[in-house]
């Protein structure tokens, strides 16, 4: 779809069926050629463009063609992820002095919500138009049980696509019971047009990790990453990265939880990323304590992506905003706990421009 025109717009078109219950692709377009498509599906983005230093819109997400590949067993591509991101060790957690059980999708574990997570459920939707540009407003409501958490859980996430090229995501969820909620988006970037983004350079603004067992669970430890091939408060090449590791890197990549260094309580800069092929830069703030740094380790080619690419090792770099995996079950890490009469708030924006190579070093 082309999006460029004089004025911003939404597009709304079918995408399929889940269930019985239609599924529609919202597509947000900006005046400047940017365009976010959205489906109901997951919450999910299927494709994100914006312009290279050249100017020429380019996807600068993992997506499918098909509704049907998001269907089929992946690796949560552009999704929302919910009530709980990450890992919680067991599934077992105490609430409000009772115990509860999350169900297992991870070997003996619970991980990104479930078997059913808000990734495989259907959204309600209404599109607007604000001043900052065109919006997707997407609603679920979570039934007490679901996956083994308590209470009746109200999410509501908000998509905006602004003229300054910058995807807003805000969540808000309210409870009638004590529950536990750490919310998140899912994309896989790359901004650039080869198949990896070994050739990125990656900033984070952290200055320790949630230490891990081999897996993937938090130890409780909180590890700083001073001397270690995860400082990465300068720029640094992703290739260089994994192999200043020397072989040290579960997995061989990254997927690891940073601790951000905020300044304050509100949005701060977490990261940023820039392709030194299109020019384009991205960077990441949030409200959040934590970011989950993955660089798709675990992708060995049998999803096939949009326009018959392949996915691939470190096809793309996820970064998850979140309060730190595990915390139930340690008490030095924030709460993720939700009561009612509170609402939970979070919002993350992935901010684009271009930046000429030259200027970058």
């Amino acid at each position: 779809m082309n999006c460029q025109s004089s004025a911003a717009r939404i597009e709304d078109s079918r995408f399929g069926e889940v269930a019985g219950r239609e599924v529609r692709l919202f597509t947000l377009c900006s005046t400047t050629g940017s365009e976010v498509s959205i489906a109901t599906f997951g919450g999910t983005v299927t494709s994100l463009k914006v312009p290279d230093r050249d100017g020429r819109p380019g996807d600068v997400v993992l997506g499918f063609d098909r509704l049907e590949d998001y269907l089929r067993p992946q690796p949560y591509v552009g999704c929302l992820i919910g009530r709980c991101c990450n890992r919680i060790a067991g599934g077992p957690f105490s609430l409000a002095d009772r115990e509860y059980q999350l169900s297992k999708n991870a070997g003996p574990h619970h991980l990104h919500g479930g078997v059913r997570g808000f990734d495989k459920v259907v959204w309600d939707a209404l599109a607007f138009m604000d001043d900052e540009g065109p919006g997707l407003q997407l609603s679920y409501l979570s039934g007490d049980g679901e996956e083994g958490y308590p209470g009746n859980l109200q999410v509501r996430v908000f998509y905006r696509l602004t003229e300054d090229n910058r995807l807003v995501i805000d969540y808000t969820a309210e409870t009638d019971a004590a529950t536990l909620v750490n919310l998140t988006h899912h994309s896989y970037f790359n901004l650039g047009s080869t198949g990896d983004i070994l050739d990125h350079l990656l900033t984070v603004q952290a200055s320790a990790v949630t230490a891990v067992d081999d897996a993937g669970i938090p130890t409780g430890e909180i590890q700083p990453v001073v001397g270690t091939c995860l400082a990465l408060r300068r720029a640094s090449i992703m290739r260089s990265i994994f192999a200043s590791a020397g072989g040290n890197l579960r997995q061989g990549g990254l997927d690891h939880n940073f601790i951000l260094d905020r300044p304050d309580e509100g949005l701060s800069l977490a990261a940023s990323l820039y392709c030194p092929e299109s020019g384009r830069r991205m960077r990441v703030y949030t409200t959040e304590p934590g970011l989950q740094v993955y660089t798709a380790n675990l992708l060995d080619g049998s999803c096939i992506g949009r326009d018959g690419r392949t996915l691939g090792r470190y096809a793309g770099i996820c970064f998850e905003a979140q309060h730190f995996p595990d915390s139930p079950n340690h008490a030095r890490f924030p709460s993720i706990s939700l009561l009612p009469g509170e609402t939970y708030r979070q919002t993350t924006i992935y901010c684009f421009d271009t930046e000429d190579e030259e200027e970058k070093r």
